[in-house]
C-alpha cells in the first residue's frame, strides 16, 4: 500500500509498506479522508515536541471498516472514525478516567505511525460510528473535539466572556464550543481574514487583531471593564500564551490548548490576586468526541465551512509546505483518497 513519511523537518517521501494484518483486538481502516492538522504542519516544521523522524503523519481520519476483532455493534463496510489517543488502561489517569493524558499515551501519528497510508490498524476500543455523517465530516471530528475538550476543562458558562487566543482550526473549534456552551466568544488573532471567518461562519461578535488596535483597551470595552472570566490559549506560542495573562479577570481560568516548547512565566502577585486558575488541556475523551458528533447531527456545527483546500493523496508532498503561508488562505485542507 502507498505511504507517505515525514522523513525529516521539510522532507516527504513517498513509499510502499505491506498492508496491515488484522491482530486480535484491532480494526483494519480503508482511509477516505486526511484532515491536515497544526500538529502535521508543526512536525514538518520540526516545531513539534513529542516528536521524532521519520513518522508516518496524520490523525483526523475516516474510512470504511474493512475487518476487525472484538468490536460489538459494528458491522464490516461502515463509515468510521476513531479516537486516536492510544492509553496504557493501566496507569494513574487511566484508572481515573483520563486516558487522554494517559502517562504511557501512543497518539497517532505523533509518538506512532499515523495515517497517511491508505490502510490502518488501530485498537477496536477507540473506533466512533460514523452516525450517517460523511467522511468529510467525521475525518474533522478530532479537532473539533480537541476543542470541546477545552471549553470543558473551562467549564463556560452561559453569558460569561470567553477569549480564544488564536483562530487556527483549534481555536475555531474552541470558538464554536464556547458558543454552544453559552459563552459570549472575543477570538483574537493577528490574522484578519481568520477574524473575518469567525464573525462570517461562526458567529462570533468580537474580533481583535492586537498588531492593529490595544487589546486591552478593546477588551475593557467589551467586557463592560470586567475582563474575561475564561481564556484560552490555541496558538501554541510563547509570546501570545505569557502576554494572556494579562487578560484575565479576577477568579478568571486560563486553559492552555496550544503547545509550545519554552516555559511559562508570569507575575505571581498579579495571578494570585485574582485567584487565578491555569490548567492545560491534552486531546479529548470520548464523552468529547461524542459530544461533537451529536451537534454535528443537530447542526449546531457546520464543519464543511472548515475545509477551503482539497487534495488527493498523490499531491499532499507537493502542496504541504504552501499551506504553512499564511498567504495560501488554509483553514482546513482535506485529503482525500
Amino acid at each position: 500500500m502507498n505511504v507517505l513519511t515525514c522523513v525529516q523537518p521539510g522532507l516527504f517521501e513517498y513509499g510502499q509498506r505491506p498492508q496491515p494484518v488484522l491482530q486480535p483486538g484491532h480494526a483494519i481502516i480503508k482511509i477516505k479522508r486526511i484532515g491536515i492538522c497544526g500538529t502535521d504542519l508543526h512536525a514538518f516544521e520540526g516545531t513539534q515536541p513529542f516528536f521524532s523522524y521519520p513518522r508516518v503523519l496524520g490523525h483526523e481520519l475516516s474510512g470504511e471498516l474493512v475487518e476487525f476483532d472484538n468490536a460489538s455493534g459494528f458491522e464490516k463496510g461502515e463509515t468510521v472514525s476513531f479516537i486516536p489517543y492510544f492509553r496504557c488502561g493501566t496507569c494513574v489517569a487511566c484508572r481515573n478516567g483520563l486516558p487522554n493524558c494517559c502517562a504511557a499515551i501512543n497518539v497517532f501519528g505523533v509518538h506512532v505511525d499515523g495515517g497517511f497510508a491508505e490502510y490502518l490498524q488501530v485498537p477496536s476500543y477507540a473506533l466512533l460510528h460514523g452516525e450517517g455523517l460523511s467522511f468529510d465530516e467525521l475525518a474533522l471530528v478530532e479537532p473539533l473535539a480537541i476543542g470541546a475538550h477545552g471549553v470543558r476543562r473551562a467549564a463556560v458558562k452561559p453569558g460569561e466572556f470567553v477569549l480564544v487566543v488564536g483562530a487556527g482550526p483549534i481555536g475555531l473549534g474552541i470558538a464554536e464550543f464556547a458558543r454552544i456552551a453559552g459563552g459570549n466568544v472575543i477570538v483574537m488573532d493577528v490574522n484578519d481574514t481568520r477574524l473575518q471567518f469567525c464573525k462570517n461562519n461562526l458567529k462570533v461578535a468580537h474580533g481583535i487583531n492586537p498588531m492593529q488596535e490595544d487589546a486591552m483597551l478593546r477588551l475593557k470595552e467589551i467586557t463592560n471593564g470586567d475582563m474575561p472570566t475564561v481564556v484560552i490559549d490555541a496558538t501554541g506560542n510563547q509570546k501570545a500564551i505569557l502576554n494572556a495573562f494579562q487578560y484575565m479577570a479576577h477568579g478568571a481560568r486560563y486553559v492552555l490548548v496550544g503547545l509550545q516548547k519554552g516555559e511559562v512565566s508570569f507575575s505571581h502577585p498579579e495571578f494570585h490576586k485574582r485567584e487565578a486558575t491555569l490548567m492545560s488541556s491534552r486531546n479529548a475523551t470520548r464523552e468529547d468526541f461524542e459530544h461533537v458528533i451529536a451537534s454535528m447531527k443537530k447542526g449546531l456545527v457546520n464543519p464543511e465551512t472548515y475545509i477551503t483546500h482539497r487534495v488527493h493523496f498523490n499531491e499532499v508532498k507537493d502542496n504541504f509546505e504552501s499551506w504553512l503561508k499564511p498567504e495560501t488562505g488554509v483553514i482546513k485542507a482535506m485529503v482525500e483518497l
